[in-house]
């Protein structure tokens, strides 16, 4: 019989997908989003609000969209709001070469790799850590892991939906933490920087500006989900009693001898641009000699495209799996193609951003959200805890990572810069709740993907079943990142060059 506490637990989750499925598609949510920042200047120019700028002390009104001088720019900047927006060109850009190694079958060799060559006992975390790590594949990190991990798991004689969970809740975590840099922490910083300039102080935020805190996390993360996988989950699942006719494929001769090759070209890579990047009057660094800030920090993706075109190049030839320009060009375009509707929204999204700095209603919200927090003395960690709560709860309803910082940044960066802290922290905030709470909404299109997964293992597991078993994951990821940033700021440790509290 289900226990009073389950009852509620399931009615709780009922609730939230059910509110959840009411809501459009994320394109349709930030066309609302455009109507609503239209109406709301219009209505603020009308009973005459400003704000004074913190930084020059110039007295500015909020403008209407719906003035003449707003109706013109929203005619004439639509084109450049789309192609100025920083996240299109990185995504894009890292996408030629992410995917060219991920469809040469990189990847996937490399993921096999790593999760059979570990004792039986760290299976469990060698599978999370894995899931996480190929998030430099981006949303394919979502279809590659988990239908692999769930082969593993039956051929190890365990069972495989535990494998699937696992690798499922690995690739959501590696969205606020991770040992590689991928085409999410420039997209995450460009949305970043457009928020910063709203005020206008010339700081910008890289792409590794979180990095210390990511790598950090990533080993306390993997050890706290393997551990709830061997101690709740497969319990839980208990023995597989099915059988199947697939098979795991174990990694060839032949794609170890083209991952041997590959990782010494990519060691040999890494150690040129190190070499360069360090060498006394190297024009990769600044003025001063150092890296933060330099042209090595800010030409990251140019170093990532390159490193991502010559692993994938390598391990192709060694493979035959490219004979000529022609396959890479094929390879490439797939690549580009997967993200077609991530540039869709990205127009919108682009839109959006831009209405909402030239009405000056992001830095109004700013400054007198900062001065609020100030006259009722909420100026401490407990505000940067705060985001990252807000961050877990709006995730379980808008779960584009990139879409929904496109909203909160240019409220949260900005009056948080006024209360003294470093954008990255504030973006650091945002990733911890966004990746704890990715893993349990049914509103993400891959929860309905781990789930055919995970049926054709076990027919009789739901969308409610799944969330059960997730939901311990997210509450534990969540409260230990949290932790571990207060430990970051009370020990006075950068989350990343140059970022302190």
């Amino acid at each position: 019989m289900t226990s009073e506490k389950s009852k509620k637990s399931l009615k709780f989750l009922n609730t939230i997908e059910r509110i959840g499925n009411k809501l459009p598609e994320p394109l349709m949510i930030f066309v609302i989003l455009i109507a609503a920042v239209i109406g709301l200047s219009t209505t603020l120019d009308w009973a005459g609000m400003s704000v004074l700028h913190p930084q020059d002390g110039e007295l500015l009104e909020i403008r209407s969209l719906l003035s003449g001088e707003g109706i013109e720019y929203m005619v004439t900047s639509l084109v450049d709001n789309f192609v100025g927006f920083a996240p299109l060109g990185v995504v894009l850009t890292l996408m030629i070469g992410i995917g060219l190694a991920e469809r040469v079958g990189l990847l996937e060799s490399l993921i096999k790799t790593l999760m059979l060559s570990v004792p039986a006992w760290l299976v469990p975390y060698m599978v999370f850590f894995t899931g996480n790590f190929a998030t430099v594949a981006s949303d394919a990190a979502f279809l590659i892991v988990p239908p692999l991990a769930g082969m593993i798991y039956y051929t190890l004689g365990r069972h495989p939906v535990a494998g699937i969970i696992t690798g499922f809740v690995g690739a959501s975590s590696g969205y606020g933490t991770g040992i590689l840099i991928t085409s999410n922490e420039p997209m995450l910083a460009g949305i970043t920087n457009e928020a910063v300039a709203i005020l206008g102080d010339g700081r910008m935020v890289t792409a590794v500006d979180n990095y210390f805190f990511m790598v950090v996390g990533v080993l306390i993360v993997t050890l706290i989900a393997g551990t709830i996988t061997r101690k709740v989950t497969e319990p839980r699942l208990g023995t597989f009693e099915g059988t199947t006719t697939k098979e795991i494929k174990p990694v060839s001769s032949e794609e170890k001898r083209a991952l041997k090759i590959t990782g010494v070209v990519a060691l040999l890579y890494v150690v040129i641009i190190t070499t360069l990047a360090l060498f006394p009057g190297s024009p990769l660094q600044n003025e001063d000699g150092g890296l933060v800030p330099s042209p090595f920090l800010d030409g990251i993706v140019s170093f990532l495209l390159v490193f991502f075109i010559i692993v994938g190049l390598t391990y192709g030839f060694s493979m035959k799996k490219i004979s000529g320009t022609a396959d890479v060009m094929r390879y490439s375009g797939e690549a580009i193609a997967s993200v077609r509707n991530f540039v869709v929204i990205i127009f919108f999204i682009a839109q959006f951003t831009a209405f909402f700095d030239w009405t000056n209603i992001g830095l109004w919200m700013a400054v007198n959200g900062a001065e609020f927090l100030i006259s009722v003395n909420l100026t401490g960690m407990v505000t940067i805890v705060g985001v990252i709560l807000l961050s877990a709860m709006m995730t379980l309803l808008i779960t584009s990572g990139s879409g929904l910082w496109a909203i909160l940044a240019p409220i949260f960066v900005p009056m948080f810069m006024q209360l003294g802290y470093d954008p990255a922290v504030v973006q650091m905030a945002y990733r911890i709740g966004d990746s704890a709470t990715g893993m349990i909404t049914p509103l993400t299109p891959y929860m309905i993907v781990i789930l055919g997964f995970i049926r054709e293992w076990d027919k009789r597991i739901g969308i409610g079943s799944l969330i059960s078993y997730t939901l311990p994951y997210s509450i534990l990821i969540l409260i230990s990142s949290t932790l571990l940033l207060l430990g970051f700021a009370w020990l006075g440790i950068p989350i990343g060059p140059g970022v302190h509290f």
